[in-house]
């Protein structure tokens, strides 16, 4: 098996970022790429753009098409991220620029340091800021075979990464279509066959009960979240930061909303569809015979819904704002006066959701088949056939 180093097989170097203060050096049309623009994939753009003058007089440095790009340092998961470079292009200092000996190294280097993403995370300095340097990558042990498989390899994991991204655009597709479909259904823009009474202006506290039921240590802990709605605790992998006192945990039922008291203007709301407590820095609500959960699940979503959310919740600063139940039950909505109506709303909705939730899972499962081939193909275990021409 052979391994080489990449600074044996690829030149590493980085650039600069021109004067922020000249306004010769920027405006210009040559694309001036940052870290944060540096995520799994091609880079076909940047968002800000630098002059040729910038070019000659500051150490930004030009870059052309097909290099490979790695952050070398940035805030969360961005640091050892890799791109291929789509365009030519200059970087600034925290990018290191990899371009191969062999140009058609290009895919496979890819393919290979996004397999091995925490692997060269590891190697950052130790300190008070971990970051990569130039020394660090050129050391970065690689897989590689004769070239005929290497090509062979980024063929293959090429086509996985071409079905992900068309199925990472159909999703996107789809959310903007239910988005549209929210604003409206939700605002009674488009009406659905066979409803025609008006809609009404009503306030929260005329819709909602506040369940402030307790003291309930039979019923297994919940929590709510803003992506994946009412689950158990145990499903999340973060670290569990409840009180081992759960006396004052409140309740919540099937068809209750749960809303995050602190977070609530930021949509963080679910429908439930399990019984079990929840922290108390959660407000509870129980739909009254007039509006139907399912309906106010999706509206709770609305950009102009939680605005209203944003409004009404007290505090200096957005860190200290909450939404208390007595402050939530004075907003009034506009919704439709037949409950008919909101549940057949919700249908569609509902409809589109579990759409979008199957799209998602074939996206996760694309995705972990794909890494399973890179781990077997990335480390000789499994070797592709090279048909010789």
């Amino acid at each position: 098996m052979k391994r080489v180093l990449l600074g044996d097989i690829a030149k590493i170097s980085s650039g600069g970022t021109p004067d922020r203060a000249n306004p010769a050096y920027w405006g210009g049309d040559i694309p001036w790429v940052k870290t944060g623009e540096i995520q799994f994939g091609i880079i076909r753009d940047a968002e800000e753009k630098i002059t040729a003058r910038a070019l000659d007089e500051s150490p930004a440095k030009m870059v052309p098409p097909g290099s490979l790009l790695m952050a070398m340092y940035g805030q969360g998961k961005t640091r050892g991220q890799v791109a291929l470079l789509g365009i030519r292009a200059a970087i600034n200092q925290a990018c290191a620029a990899i371009s191969p000996q062999d140009p058609d190294d290009s895919r496979y280097l890819f393919q290979y340091l996004a397999a091995n993403y925490e692997n060269v995370r590891r190697l950052s300095n130790s300190g008070s800021q971990e970051n990569l340097n130039a020394e660090l990558i050129r050391g970065i042990p690689i897989f590689y075979p004769e070239k005929t498989e290497r090509q062979k390899i980024a063929d293959i994991l090429g086509m996985w990464d071409e079905a992900l991204e068309k199925l990472d655009a159909l999703i996107a597709a789809k959310t903007r279509r239910k988005q549209a479909l929210m604003q409206q259904l939700l605002t009674g823009r488009r009406r659905l066959q066979g409803f025609g009474l008006p809609w009404v202006k009503s306030k929260l506290g005329d819709l909602f009960f506040n369940r402030t039921e307790n003291n309930r240590l039979d019923l297994p802990l919940l929590s709510i979240t803003a992506d994946q709605g009412v689950v158990s605790r145990e499903s999340l992998t973060k670290r569990d930061t409840s009180s081992e006192d759960k006396s004052k945990y409140l309740r919540i039922a099937p068809g209750d909303i749960g809303y995050n008291t602190m977070r609530m203007w930021q949509g963080v709301s679910a429908l439930s569809t399990m019984e079990g407590i929840v922290s108390p820095a959660y407000t509870i609500l129980t739909p009254s015979a007039r509006i139907d959960g399912r309906f106010t699940a999706h509206l709770f979503k609305l950009r102009h819904t939680i605005s209203l959310f944003h409004r009404h919740s007290q505090g200096l600063v957005d860190d200290t704002l909450n939404l208390k139940y007595p402050h939530f039950a004075k907003i009034e909505v506009t919704v439709p006066n037949d409950v008919a109506e909101q549940r057949a709303i919700a249908a569609v909705l509902n409809t589109a959701d579990a759409e979008l939730g199957r799209l998602r899972q074939q996206l996760t499962a694309l995705d972990h088949q794909k890494r399973g081939l890179m781990q077997q193909l990335l480390t000789g275990k499994k070797k592709v056939n090279v048909q010789l021409s």
